[in-house]
């Protein structure tokens, strides 16, 4: 119940799948949460029901791919906490599903500017912070396609695997300051960016059997799976942690 108080957790897409999911255990455990996202609905109703239980939150509208709104928005929730001592860059988009040759230019940028300069953006604007709280985590949402490859959404894979690089470099750059990056690399769980994926497809739940198949453990995951990775990675107890590849993914990785 404590493994995470005293912290304050800002996590991006934390509206809805695996950020809510987030959000709230890391809530539990003790962490104020910060909801960035740009579904205000949703994102002000996961506050308040948070509240409702007595778990401190606050809820921001932040662009990921806006620079601008990053920076003001780590500035207003440092202020509102009082420090930030975890980042969870969580928001992403999956993107079209088609051959690189037929991808346009502005659907490849618009994946990145979401994925990958989403978590640069936020990276650069959390270090502040961080340091003058002491140190911190950095947990980045890569994916298994971060570590392998696949035949479909080129652009989502190659964001995948930026992040996936780009949580080494980070940690070899502020282990001085104290500051953890660590990289959580899910298999299919299931999400409502799951779930839009395979309905464009066809049947869902026929699909779903499908991508159940693919895992040795013989189904998706759920988003609990990833926020109790990402608690791990948040507490003390992973202070010998950083540019480590969590790997969640029912076993997808291991053939």
């Amino acid at each position: 119940m404590n493994r995470l108080s005293g912290k304050v957790a800002v996590i991006t897409g934390a509206a809805v799948g695996l950020g809510r999911a987030t959000a709230i255990r890391m809530a539990e455990e003790g962490a104020s949460v910060a909801v960035l996202d740009i579904r205000d609905a949703e994102g002000r109703a996961l506050v308040a029901e948070l509240e409702t239980r007595g778990l401190p939150a606050a809820y921001w509208r932040c662009d990921v791919a806006s620079e601008s709104e990053v920076q003001s928005v780590m500035r207003e929730a440092a202020l509102h906490f009082g420090r930030i001592d975890i980042l969870v860059n969580n928001a992403g988009v999956a993107g079209v599903d088609k051959p690189t040759h037929e991808i346009s230019e502005a659907e490849w940028d618009w994946v990145q500017a979401i994925n990958v300069k989403g978590v640069f953006f936020c990276t650069k604007h959390v270090i502040a912070p961080m340091r003058l709280a002491g140190g911190g985590a950095i947990i980045n949402l890569s994916s298994i396609y971060g570590l392998v490859g696949g035949a479909d959404v080129p652009p989502y894979h190659a964001s995948k695997g930026a992040v996936r690089l780009m949580t080494k470099t980070d940690a070899l750059i502020y282990a001085p300051d104290r500051i953890r990056v660590n990289s959580i690399h899910p298999g299919f769980i299931w999400t409502p960016m799951v779930e839009s994926h395979l309905s464009a497809r066809g049947d869902p739940e026929a699909g779903r059997k499908a991508v159940d198949a693919l895992h040795p453990l013989g189904h998706v995951g759920e988003p609990d799976d990833i926020a109790w990775g990402a608690v791990y990675l948040a507490s003390d107890e992973a202070k010998f942690v950083t540019g480590a590849e969590l790997v969640i993914d029912g076993g997808y990785t291991a053939r």
